[in-house]
């Protein structure tokens, strides 16, 4: 196959190289959606702030997975660096509702039930667009070193909202599974 680059030269890309590209973004597409899972327990860890702790370190893993998926070298301060500026940075609100939530375990019984579900949201969402935010980026050259926050502020709003699908779909899905599962238990 031959396509033209941003300046009209014409370079053969063989079918091979699309092959490898399209594996490396389905393991990656897998790596989020297993991060995503985990991102969504951690929103069950029942101490304030050891939650959003716990989070950023899972979050973390997931870029050092991501980079190794796309060939890109990982360092553990830029990792963190470039995730905390893309999650705080680009999208406040992101980071300060799950900081809210995290708070209210604070407040005895009813904190924590409200807590519980807002953040295994919240941290699901997160954690998914953080993946693809680092996917996209990586899949298409870039670096830690490159990554600017400012740049990916849209796609990031987009996927996070797109996460918030995503992680209510999982839970749907699971509820299905447990009322299917309790069907078959109780007919026979």
């Amino acid at each position: 196959m031959i396509e033209a680059d941003e300046h009209g030269i014409a370079e053969e890309i063989s079918e091979e190289h699309i092959s490898i590209m399209t594996e490396k973004d389905a393991q990656a597409q897998e790596r989020i959606l297993y991060y995503t899972y985990g991102g969504m327990a951690m929103g069950l860890v029942p101490f304030p702030f050891l939650d959003l702790a716990a989070l950023s370190g899972l979050q973390l893993k997931m870029l050092h997975r991501l980079s190794e998926i796309y060939e890109v070298e990982f360092k553990p301060s830029l990792g963190r660096s470039a995730s905390a500026s893309l999650v705080g940075g680009v999208m406040p609100v992101a980071s300060a509702a799950p900081l809210a939530a995290s708070l209210s375990k604070f407040i005895p019984g009813v904190g924590h039930v409200l807590s519980y579900g807002t953040l295994v949201v919240l941290n699901g969402a997160s954690t998914y667009a953080v993946g693809k935010v680092f996917a996209s980026h990586f899949a298409s050259g870039g670096t830690f070193l490159t990554f600017d926050p400012d740049a990916t502020r849209s796609y990031f709003a987009e996927q996070y909202e797109k996460g918030k699908d995503v992680v209510t779909s999982f839970k749907k899905k699971r509820k299905g599974s447990n009322t299917e599962g309790e069907d078959t238990c109780t007919a026979g």
